[in-house]
């Protein structure tokens, strides 16, 4: 008899209530967000006390856990918000708390009392020594830095106590510096990225002045197309999960990225990870589903070795656009639907929803709120009416593939919901 395989948590990212509810929808074991102090994505929409409670409520409804971020490295003058924050999450039900900062976690363990404590990747663990030290003060999960390999989280998990859950990030950004600590963002545009606010200059395209020749730049070359001296590729291990599959949690990264990222890339790594946990291949069409987001060109990261740079550019790839969301379909296929993007029938589009393998279709007539026809809802956010191929459950997304501009460096989204 086949022995039953570990299946680790899906832990997706949730920015605010509308990329929360996609991840959940859309298979996540776990959510992880920030309240609107101490997380290190001050650009995420984050949560205020009430939305934190009503995500946590929701979250819970569909059987899906709530970890907060803790994760900034306080400075004195902010010290004494620490308690009473700690305290609204253990009132909230947030299910752990990630955290970095030494003061901060022993805080948690005082104010937070029932919450689990996870050390967060920018305290920097790469050993089991200290991996099992974090577990010792009262953590109950350590989140692995990204620069180790395969073979150094194996290690890891044969020397440390079983009782201590192991994550890693599976999907996403990789920061050019050493667990994220990076100094160059603060020094350049004032925004510090140890504190949520990077500015991601390493994905700029520089060039070369010589001090008496003010003005006068001289490129700095790779090849014909220019240099990014420090860029760096983004994460994708969804073809390899089989061997992931030791680890407590996988967690995928982005929660200033849209809803839309939020949902297709969580939907892809719940296929492909129940696959891998029945011993089953990976199906290419979850595989294809991550190159539907925008990104940058893929790497697996320190997993298998050095990733390298990346010198061509620092744009996003981005061939796909959100064109609306069902809001409401009946068994027949009747779909009422919010809009996001121009279309108009006769459009190429795909359907993908919680759950829903992805399928092609073709625009049809489409009719407004009054009943009247349509052929190319323009208003954002206008409610319309479109007869789908089959019956798709609600927050189900339609896209179609488009030539979108060059991403800017600062990995701003644009294509939300």
């Amino acid at each position: 008899m086949e022995t039953k395989r570990n299946k680790p948590e899906l832990l997706a990212p949730a920015g605010d209530m509308e990329r929360l509810r996609m991840a959940v929808l859309y298979g996540a074991d776990a959510v992880y967000l920030a309240g609107t102090d101490f997380g290190m994505r001050a650009f995420a929409g984050n949560f205020s006390p009430e939305d934190l409670r009503s995500a946590v409520d929701f979250a819970h409804a569909h059987g899906v856990r709530v970890h907060c971020t803790v994760n900034t490295m306080p400075r004195n003058d902010e010290a004494d918000r620490l308690p009473p924050h700690l305290e609204l999450l253990e009132d909230a039900g947030v299910d752990a708390v990630i955290l970095a900062d030494l003061g901060a976690f022993q805080l948690a363990g005082r104010y937070a009392p029932h919450v689990r404590r996870h050390v967060s990747t920018q305290a920097g663990v790469t050993n089991y020594l200290a991996a099992q030290a974090w577990h010792d003060l009262g953590a109950s999960r350590v989140i692995l830095a990204r620069e180790l390999s395969l073979e150094e989280i194996r290690t890891i998990r044969e020397k440390t106590a079983p009782s201590l859950e192991l994550e890693a990030f599976v999907h996403g950004a990789m920061c050019v510096s050493y667990s994220g600590r990076c100094l160059l963002s603060n020094y350049m545009t004032g925004r510090d990225s140890s504190r949520g606010a990077c500015a991601q200059p390493c994905r700029y395209h520089y060039a070369l002045m010589e001090e008496k020749r003010p003005g006068e730049f001289f490129p700095i070359e790779e090849d014909g197309q220019g240099s990014y001296i420090m860029n760096s590729r983004d994460m994708c291990m969804v073809d390899h999960l089989e061997d992931l599959l030791f680890l407590d949690s996988l967690k995928i990264e982005g929660r200033a990225k849209s809803a839309y990222y939020a949902a297709i890339v969580t939907g892809a790594y719940r296929h492909g990870l129940d696959a891998a946990a029945a011993g089953l291949p990976p199906d290419p069409v979850w595989r294809e589903e991550v190159e539907r987001v925008s990104h940058r060109p893929y790497s697996t990261g320190f997993f298998y070795g050095q990733p390298g740079q990346y010198y061509e550019h620092s744009r996003y790839i981005r061939e796909w656009q959100v064109a609306a969301v069902v809001t409401d379909c009946d068994g027949a296929g009747n779909a009422a639907l919010s809009l996001r993007n121009k279309f108009r029938a006769g459009d190429a589009l795909e359907v993908v929803g919680p759950g829903l393998r992805p399928f092609s279709m073709t625009a049809p007539e489409m009719t407004d709120g009054d009943g009247l026809p349509l052929l190319e809802p323009r208003t954002p956010r206008m409610v319309f009416h479109m007869k789908l191929p089959r019956p798709v459950p609600p927050w189900s997304v339609v896209r179609r593939a488009v030539s979108l501009s060059p991403r800017q460096a600062d990995g701003t989204e644009e294509n939300a919901l």
